[in-house]
């Protein structure tokens, strides 16, 4: 039954936001290069907003756009072949490969991607930016951002991680069970910088992106079932007692909510429960990582009835901890703010000072929005309104833009 143009266009959109990161790994593992399969899912949408107005959304879009894009990639192969070949030669053994895909392939393609990306033999930020840029569909700002290094850097970690999976011929397959460790630490470093873009998005008018939430606890559930570790236990725990609080962060207009001025009672309480098991399925580790020791102090705020009842001293002991296995500026910082709540603003405006003095952070918006806040409270105003100036200065997402406002506009 044929459709309007307007009508396609949009659930052509809507079939590229959720499917296309899924067509796209399919068509890395049938046609072996990235560039080429990028090309082919360009080319594959194209196909389906000339084909679907009169022909219709097929039953499974997805299957549809893997076939199409294979086919028109076997097509430009063989026009390229009159200048090359060799292209000819690939173009008949992709022909002759051809065969119908299996939905649980499918399925398992974006996994498979993860840890193709995420290859040992890569360096370890092209690894992670690769992963994010071609299985998660973040602009290379958006990475930039997350890895807080300027979008030029990320292009080339991008461009150098490809031409290393292509000149060394790195298989495309999830690793046999004695190799997995020595990835494992890219793939749940990704997973984490997904979820993360998710939960707080880097810039923008929304402050979450629940579609990358899902995803990134989907790839984390896949990989709790292939490898039972610990650590992935911790991720998972520390993902979905993050999520359990996304309804409740951001009020009816979009605004942001402190953790501390939340509704408790919009907290998804059977995903706490779960990510509760899994913190302590982690923590019977005999070492701790870092990701269950994060999904710890979660747990520490998931637990408490109210946000006057949270245990502050055990959440510092953690941090402590963490930074032991992990230094981080970034941790230092959150640590610095559960020291202010245990022991006043001036102890965490102390480690601050301190992690100003050796120039950390300065160019992180959230470094400038908690000194605003530790001033705030001890009087000293006019540092106050400096330190919220800077802090909107540098931020990039329109609610945190608004709560920054505000709390600037209270001082006069």
């Amino acid at each position: 039954m044929p459709l309007t143009g307007h009508f396609t266009a949009a659930r052509v959109e809507a079939v590229y936001r959720s499917e296309s990161r899924r067509v796209l790994a399919t068509l890395i593992r049938l046609l072996g290069d990235f560039d080429r399969a990028e090309e082919a899912l360009h080319d594959a949408f194209a196909a389906a907003l000339q084909q679907w107005p009169h022909d219709g959304v097929p039953d499974n879009p997805r299957a549809w756009l893997v076939s199409a894009g294979r086919f028109k990639a076997i097509d430009a192969l063989r026009r390229r072949a009159r200048f090359d070949a060799s292209l000819r030669l690939l173009a008949e053994q992709l022909e002759d490969a051809a065969q119908a895909v299996e939905v649980d392939e499918m399925e398992d393609d974006r996994l498979r991607l993860i840890f193709t990306c995420c290859h040992p033999a890569l360096p370890p930020d092209g690894r992670v930016a690769l992963t994010l840029r071609e299985v998660c569909d973040l602009t290379t700002e958006e990475i930039a951002r997350a890895f807080l290094v300027a979008p030029a850097t990320v292009a080339q970690r991008i461009v150098r991680a490809k031409a290393r999976i292509r000149e060394a011929q790195l298989p495309y397959h999830v690793p046999e069970r004695d190799e997995l460790p020595e990835r494992l630490d890219s793939v749940l470093r990704v997973i984490y910088l997904v979820f993360s873009e998710g939960y707080c998005a880097t810039s923008g008018d929304a402050l979450t992106r629940a579609d990358l939430c899902v995803e990134a606890i989907r790839l984390g559930r896949l990989l709790l079932e292939l490898l039972p570790d610990p650590e992935v236990a911790g991720l998972l725990a520390l993902m979905l007692l993050h999520d359990a609080r996304r309804m409740a962060r951001v009020d009816a207009v979009g605004d942001l909510v402190r953790l501390e001025d939340q509704d408790r009672g919009l907290w998804d309480r059977i995903t706490i429960a779960e990510g509760l098991a899994l913190v302590r399925r982690a923590l019977v580790a005999r070492q701790l990582g870092p990701y269950a020791l994060q999904a710890a102090i979660i747990a520490v705020h998931a637990e408490a009835p109210t946000a006057e009842q949270t245990d502050w001293s055990q959440i510092v002991g953690l941090y402590d901890a963490l930074l032991g296995i992990r230094p981080s500026p970034t941790i230092e910082l959150n640590r610095a703010v559960a020291l202010a709540m245990r022991d006043g603003p001036a102890a965490g405006l102390a480690e601050l000072d301190d992690l100003q003095a050796r120039g950390a952070l300065h160019d992180y918006h959230l470094l400038h929005a908690a000194r605003a806040d530790f001033c705030r409270q001890l009087g000293r105003l006019d540092e106050a309104r400096d330190a919220y100036r800077a802090a909107l200065a540098l931020a990039q997402l329109e609610p945190e833009r608004r709560f920054l406002q505000r709390r600037l506009d209270e001082l006069g």
